[in-house]
């Protein structure tokens, strides 16, 4: 095994990619994300996994079942299971986070430039984690094929 040990907040602030999946475990998820000014991750519920975001950078607003919170650099968010939420920059610079699902909501290593990008592509969790895919090095993008 192998695990994962990187300075994060490096990583997280130098992301620029809306979606960046770095580690997968059986059990748990590390995500990268980089919110545009006034682009929101989009409305979600999660019936079956718990999520934690960490704000590394920038502003922004957090809505978990209908309450709206007030977000900034070094907060930390977690939503349960089955609750409706959104993450939203509200700030005029990039918002930067990082993100657990535990279990994994993602392929393993999936990089989406654009929300857009995300959006157009099915990419669930199948399975597959980071200890049994070919080693990345450090801030290497995985080619994801659509076929």
């Amino acid at each position: 095994m192998k695990g994962f040990v990187e300075d994060i907040e490096e990583l997280t602030e130098g992301n620029t990619d809306f979606r960046r999946v770095l580690y997968t475990g059986k059990h748990l998820q590390l995500v990268l994300m980089a919110l545009k000014p006034e682009e929101e991750i989009g409305e979600e519920v999660h019936t079956d996994r718990d999520q934690f975001f960490r704000v590394e950078q920038g502003r922004g607003e957090v809505w978990i079942d209908g309450k709206r919170t007030k977000i900034k650099s070094d907060d930390a968010i977690l939503v349960p299971a089955g609750a409706r939420h959104n993450v939203i920059n509200t700030g005029g610079k990039p918002l930067k986070l990082y993100t657990l699902y535990g279990p994994p909501n993602h392929r393993d290593g999936v990089v989406r430039a654009t929300k857009a990008e995300a959006e157009a592509t099915e990419e669930h969790f199948d399975g597959k984690t980071s200890e049994a895919q070919t080693p990345r090095h450090k801030g290497q993008k995985e080619a994801v094929s659509e076929a």
